[in-house]
């Protein structure tokens, strides 16, 4: 039986280690895609950020599979992607402290003949921060790489979540698993 050759279109650690999860093998590109895209709903954001990601790949024909995916947090009509600066993590930590938001991944899974894509929402609710917790957090370089300037994996700022906690890291495993397996690229 031949291996099927899977791309993570994509330069997140975390959406790597999730895929290892379901995945024993496949490669990795980090396409340059301009990410800066708001449509009418997070959802539409995320799953047209995604399709950039899917355009800018290098060689897409050499793939059984390639997985884009793009994840945004959303409160109140505004949209918090990864902060550019210090400042900006620090605006997006304030804003979201003691409120319950919104994380949606929009995840593509290409086929040779069809594509899957779906755009997943989860609920997260953060403690209250002060000051200090906000200053200490960005200090740890945490928030720089990360939709909504921080990781729920580190414990630190959420007090409770409701949906799927890998959704929340970067990528909903279990709905790119099932969509991997429609297209029988994954058993």
């Amino acid at each position: 039986m031949t291996l099927s050759k899977i791309l993570l279109a994509s330069r997140s650690p975390r959406r790597k280690e999730l895929l290892s999860r379901i995945a024993d093998k496949f490669d990795i590109q980090a396409p340059e895609a301009d990410e800066d895209v708001v449509c009418d709903t997070p959802e539409q954001t995320v799953l047209a950020v995604a399709e950039r990601k899917l355009a800018a790949v290098v060689n897409p024909q050499q793939y059984d599979a390639i997985i884009a995916c793009d994840t945004l947090v959303y409160l109140d009509g505004v949209y918090y992607g990864k902060p550019a600066n210090e400042q900006e993590a620090k605006m997006m930590l304030r804003a979201l402290s003691g409120k319950t938001h919104k994380v949606i991944s929009g995840f593509i899974v290409r086929g040779k003949t069809r594509e899957i894509k779906e755009a997943v929402t989860s609920h997260v609710t953060f403690r209250v921060l002060n000051d200090k917790d906000i200053e200490n957090y960005v200090s740890t370089e945490q928030p720089f790489d990360k939709a909504g300037s921080y990781a729920v994996q580190d414990g630190r700022l959420v007090a409770s979540y409701q949906g799927d906690y890998t959704n929340i890291m970067g990528m909903p495993l279990e709905s790119v698993k099932k969509a991997l397996q429609e297209l029988k690229v994954l058993q």
